[in-house]
Order: C-alpha cells, then sequence, then structure tokens
C-alpha cells in the first residue's frame, strides 16, 4: 500500500539540520591553508553569486547583463595581463571542466606551461587556478603573495566601481594575472555564467586560440535570457573574429543552427566533435592499476572548414560514462584544432593527456576503504562488463550490453547531475554499466534546479530502490539550499506523473520497513516501489541506504551520491577526517 504522510520536521531534526549547516559552511574555510586567511575573508565579503544566486538576465547580453566593461576596467588597471598569453575558452552547460582538465593535459603532455582556470571549486579554492606544466593548484603562498601585491589597487577599483566588483571578477583577475607572471604558452579558462557578459569574457581575438562550446541545456534559466535560444545566443557571445569555435555537442538543430550563425558572421570556422564523420565508442569497463577506466575509440575525421584527422583505439579514460567520451573527443578536436593552426601537438600526446585526466567527483568510484569509512560495511568495487555505444549520423546507440553477475556494492559520487539532461546520461550510464544492479540515491540540489525535472530523469530511467533526499550548504551557506522536505514534494510530483508508485515519509514508517523480516533475493519488501526519505545528515543518508540495500546480499548494489558539487565536497571532506 501507497504510503502518504505528512510533511514534518521535529526540532531534533530541525537541530540536525542546523548542524549540518554549520558543518557546510565551514568546510571550505576549514579545508583551506591559513596562509590564505586575509585573502578568503577579503573575496568572501564580496558579492558572491554562487552563494546567493545569479540575478535575472544577468547572463546575456542586454541591458539587465553583468557589466563587463567594469572587469575591463579592472583589467586595465593591472595592465591587461590577458594580452600576455593565448587562451582556449570554454562555454557550455555541462562538460566545461571535464572537457578544460582533457585540454590542459593534453597540452601539458606535449610539454607546454599550462594555465587552466576553472569554477567552482570542490576541497580548496586553490583548484580554480592550476598552473604550469605540473597541473597542480595555485599554492597558497603564490596567491596569498599576489594578493597582498594587489590589494591596494583592488581597494582603489572597488571604491570606484561603489562596490559592485564581484567575488568571481576579482578571482578571475587574479587568474589572468598569474598566468601572465608565469609566463604560460596558453592558458585554458572555462566561463563562469553564460559567455557573452562572464568575466572571463575579456579575451580578445588576437589572444583566442579557439573557442569552445560543449552543450546548451535548461540551466539559469532566469539568468540567461529564459529559453534555449537565450541561452545559446549567450554562450556563442564567446565566439571571436575569425577564431575557430569547436563544438562538443549534440545540440538540438536550431540551436546549433544559432551558434553557426554566430560563428558566419564572425568568420570563424567551425569544427564538431559530434559530425557524422566521427566515431566514438565505448567497449569495456575495466581495471587498470586498481582504478576503474572505460576502454573507448575516438576517430576524428572532420572535412568542412578545417581538416583534421585522429584515431585512438584502446583509450582508456578514468572518468567513465558516454558524456565523458564525447568531453573526451571534444578536447580532442580542439588540440587537433590547435595543431592546424601550427601547435606541436602529437596523437600521443592526445592520448597520454586525455589518459592521465582525472578529476575528483566526476563519475567517482569509491574504494572498499574509503566506503568503510562512510559506514558503507560490505562495500567493494568489481567492475566487469562490456557496453558499446556508437555515433552514427549524430545518433547514439547502445550496441551491446552486459554485466558480471557478482556480489557487489559500488559507490558512485556522480558531481555532474543537477540537470534533467546530466540526470537522463547517467541513468544511460547506470543502466549499460550495471543493468542488473539495485539503485539507491543519496541526493542533494541547489534551489534553482530544475527538481521535478531531475527527479523524472532518474525515476523514468531504471527502477530505484531507495531514494534518499538530504540538504547541502551552497558555497558555503543556505541562501541557495533546498529543503529535504521541498525536493521530496517534487520526486513525488514527478512519481505521480509517471505512475510509478513510491513509498514515502516519515522516516518512523520506513524504518518499520526495515524491522521486516529478512526477505530471499526473488522478493521485494518495498512491493516495487522506490522508497523515498529524507534525512538530515550525510552520514543518516548512507546509513540508511547501507541498511536498505543489505537486505538483499545476493545483487549488486548501487549508492549513487549525486544532485549538488556540495554535497560531493562534503563526502571528499569526511574522507579526509
Amino acid at each position: 500500500m501507497l504510503l502518504h504522510c505528512k510533511a514534518f520536521l521535529t526540532s531534533s531534526s530541525l537541530r540536525g539540520i542546523a548542524r549540518q549547516m554549520r558543518s557546510l559552511r565551514t568546510l571550505s574555510s576549514h579545508r583551506e591553508d591559513p596562509e590564505m586567511k586575509d585573502l578568503l575573508d577579503y573575496i568572501d565579503s564580496l558579492k558572491n553569486y554562487e552563494k546567493s544566486g545569479v540575478p535575472t538576465g544577468a547572463g546575456t547580453d542586454s541591458n539587465d547583463g553583468f557589466d563587463l566593461g567594469r572587469m575591463r576596467r579592472l583589467m586595465d588597471r593591472f595592465g591587461n595581463p590577458q594580452s600576455n598569453f593565448k587562451a582556449v575558452h570554454i562555454a557550455g552547460t555541462k562538460g566545461k571542466g571535464s572537457t578544460a582538465a582533457y585540454i590542459s593535459n593534453i597540452l601539458r603532455t606535449e610539454g607546454y606551461s599550462v594555465g587552466c582556470y576553472t569554477s567552482p571549486h570542490i576541497q580548496t579554492i586553490r583548484e580554480r587556478i592550476l598552473l604550469g606544466r605540473s597541473g597542480d593548484p595555485v599554492s597558497a603562498k603564490l596567491l596569498n603573495n599576489l594578493f597582498h601585491r594587489i590589494k591596494q589597487d583592488l581597494d582603489q577599483a572597488i571604491k570606484e566601481e561603489n562596490g559592485c566588483i564581484s567575488h568571481f571578477e576579482v578571482f578571475t583577475a587574479m587568474a589572468f594575472i598569474l598566468f601572465a607572471d608565469e609566463k604560460v604558452d596558453i592558458a585554458v579558462i572555462e566561463a563562469g555564467l553564460g559567455g557573452a557578459r562572464d568575466a572571463t569574457n575579456i579575451i580578445s581575438s588576437s589572444g583566442l586560440a579557439a573557442a569552445v562550446i560543449t552543450t546548451v541545456g535548461e540551466e539559469h534559466l532566469a539568468a540567461l535570457g529564459g529559453s534555449l535560444e537565450t541561452i545559446a545566443m549567450a554562450k556563442a557571445g564567446i565566439i571571436k573574429q575569425a577564431r575557430p569555435l569547436v563544438l562538443g555537442g549534440p545540440f538540438l538543430p536550431h540551436i546549433e543552427q544559432i551558434i553557426r550563425e554566430k560563428a558566419v558572421i564572425t568568420g570563424s570556422p567551425i569544427v564538431s566533435a559530434y559530425d557524422a564523420g566521427n566515431s566514438l565508442a565505448v567497449k569495456s569497463f575495466s581495471i587498470v592499476n586498481g582504478k576503474p577506466c572505460q576502454i573507448c575509440d575516438i576517430e576524428i575525421q572532420t572535412v568542412k572548414d578545417l581538416k583534421l584527422s585522429c584515431k585512438l583505439h584502446d583509450l582508456k579514460l578514468q572518468m567513465p560514462g558516454d558524456h565523458q567520451l564525447q568531453n573526451a573527443a571534444t578536447a580532442t578536436c580542439v588540440a587537433l584544432c590547435l595543431r592546424s593552426l601550427g601547435w606541436k601537438i602529437s596523437d600521443e600526446s592526445i592520448r597520454s593527456g586525455l589518459q592521465s585526466t582525472y578529476l575528483l567527483g566526476r563519475s567517482q568510484l569509491l574504494s572498499l576503504a574509503d566506503a568503510k569509512v562512510l559506514g558503507l560495511t560490505g562495500a567493494t568495487i568489481l567492475l566487469d562488463g562490456v557496453y558499446v555505444c556508437k555515433i552514427s549520423n549524430g545518433v547514439m546507440e547502445c550496441v551491446k550490453c552486459e554485466f558480471i553477475n557478482t556480489v557487489v556494492m559500488i559507490v558512485w559520487i556522480h558531481l555532474v547531475a543537477h540537470t534533467k539532461e546530466s540526470a537522463k546520461a547517467l541513468m544511460n550510464t547506470i543502466k549499460m554499466a550495471f543493468p542488473k544492479a539495485r539503485l539507491a540515491f543519496v541526493v542533494a540540489m541547489a534551489c534553482d534546479k530544475d527538481h521535478a525535472g531531475f527527479a523524472q530523469e532518474i525515476l523514468s530511467g531504471a527502477y530505484v530502490e531507495t531514494v534518499i533526499l538530504t540538504e547541502a550548504a551552497i558555497a558555503g551557506a543556505a541562501t541557495r539550499t533546498t529543503s529535504a522536505s521541498l525536493l521530496r514534494d517534487s520526486w513525488i510530483k514527478a512519481s505521480e506523473e509517471l505512475g510509478v508508485g513510491i513509498c514515502h515519509e516519515g522516516m518512523t514508517e520506513y524504518r518499520e520497513l526495515l524491522k521486516e523480516q529478512p526477505v530471499s533475493s526473488d522478493s521485494n519488501f518495498s512491493d516495487g516501489k522506490t522508497i523515498l526519505a529524507t534525512e538530515s545528515s550525510l552520514k543518516d543518508c548512507l546509513r540508511v541506504a547501507n541498511e536498505i540495500l543489505n537486505r538483499r546480499r545476493d545483487e549488486n548494489c548501487v549508492v549513487v551520491i549525486t544532485g549538488s558539487l556540495h554535497i560531493v565536497s562534503s563526502v571528499l571532506a569526511s574522507l579526509d577526517d
């Protein structure tokens, strides 16, 4: 029988939420080097849209948009350091960070000194700026020295701009100054929001090596004009006169047309990673040097605008999923594009750079030791399956899908899934990699995400045995946090629209289910319904997921922690404690 229970928060649960919010608010600060205290205090005093949310129209090229002139005036004050290096500029709804990492590693492998600027970060703000041939985060000492060197100028700029200079603008300026100081050969720069009015879009045509647009999806709708079309126009704002444009994709035809029309106006040659002449295939999952990876083929053969060619067979990517294969293909196209412009980049450097790329929280599989730290007893990692995805005439299809029947619990931290599109990609990957596994999701999301759309993609993608909803502070504050009870309402609505059975709150009834007698492997103690629950504590979420999945130990189990970068940050921080 479907349980319908009124939402309520007891005083103890409220105290639990408060404790978790305090813990998460201090997460980034207590992970940072004390040497950076002055810098962190300074930029934390500035407007931070990651904490507060972005105003309506802020990312559009309109009167409501961010004032790019303010950023130009700030950079003029520091001698326009962005004119001292070439840049690859990346915009897109999803895949920017991974694509930036792939490109940077390819260039480093070839021997170039590379600056990489991305956002947001997971554990330390230093992750946003990578420098040199090592690819390590900028040191606390270097950041601190730069801050004290430019503080007086920052103070004056903020005063002249009536306090309107933001956290992101200051840190972007610092990144560009460091890239110039360190004399990087090239910088790979991720746009923060949209493209046209983003603070990173002060790169001139002469300084741009290539522009990249990975995807266009319905995220930050209000900030980017309210439609996919306006989002596409905002992201196309990074295209510069006569400079190459690399498209990731896939795109809806009319959205791609908007981007292509901008490229035609600027006389920019176009390279598409999703071109019909390219072939991408994920052939298998494997364990290499104790780490899971997917074995892939990437074949690029473009004939329009720029003629590019590269074949990479049996490529070992450390980040799983067909979306990561697409990101790797996009990075490959960027490397080939740069090569056509005179940059020395070998096929072997492309291969090695792609294979060495790994990012915290991007489809990360935890080890047995990590799972035990999180209280997931009996969890282990064992991947041994085969699936093949091929792109043919712009269509991706799953050709084969198998999974060895081995009793295993897999813990998957999935950073990027917080939109309908990324949730769908996540479910496609899970179905291909673990088609017979029992699934439990632990989800936290920001308030400006499509909660119902996200829930619909998860619930329609496969049978999910358990969904446990929780809260996560966003950028160290509760301003954009969505309460677990509000998330639950969205999941209930999504289940009703899909006709999916849900057994939901409160937790008392949920725990009563757990007190039932042990069940056999061919029975389902929730009668085929998805158990939906809320917990204020991440630890409790994982404990409940473990209790449910451990009721039947003769089947594969996958725990997916997703929905927000900040819940991922909390998990990874707990592993370091």
